[in-house]
């Protein structure tokens, strides 16, 4: 199901540490907000997109995210655009883990984000992968931001 709030500049949000979302960033402009959730009555966008890695950890962590947005644990005007799982290792997930991500998808809109050799050696990719490039259709092009190649 589509977004609502398609279209709207974007904060990236890890749901842990080294989620990806500085990385992601980068990639594709929106603001990196590291750890914590934005506020938008300080001028930030109130769009997230939750940052996660796909290990285990990761996805408790993209759980208890999505929790506290469901509760309300966060600072007005914030709402959830969509779940960003960036690969923690090349290949499938194994099915515990691909049944969690299950059960997310069925909270959340999510976005898969396969394994990019380069960006584990802090390198650029010659060209982002498919799956990458489709994130930036979720809000629009950043002035001076991201460039989708």
């Amino acid at each position: 199901m589509p977004s609502p709030h398609r279209g709207e500049p974007v904060a990236w949000v890890n749901a842990h540490g080294g989620g990806g979302a500085s990385t992601l960033s980068r990639a594709l402009g929106g603001a990196d907000l590291g750890l914590r959730w934005p506020e938008p009555a300080q001028g930030e966008p109130g769009g997230v997109l939750l940052v996660a890695r796909t290990h285990s950890g990761g996805l408790r962590a993209a759980s208890q995210a999505l929790n506290a947005l469901r509760t309300g644990d966060h600072p007005p005007g914030v709402h959830l655009i969509a779940v960003v799982l960036v690969a923690d290792a090349p290949g499938r997930l194994p099915g515990t883990l691909g049944k969690r991500v299950r059960v997310m998808r069925s909270a959340a809109e999510i976005h898969r984000v396969p394994w990019i050799p380069a960006w584990r050696v802090g390198e650029e990719p010659g060209s982002l992968p498919k799956a990458v490039r489709a994130l930036a259709g979720l809000f629009p092009a950043v002035p001076g931001g991201g460039v989708v190649p």
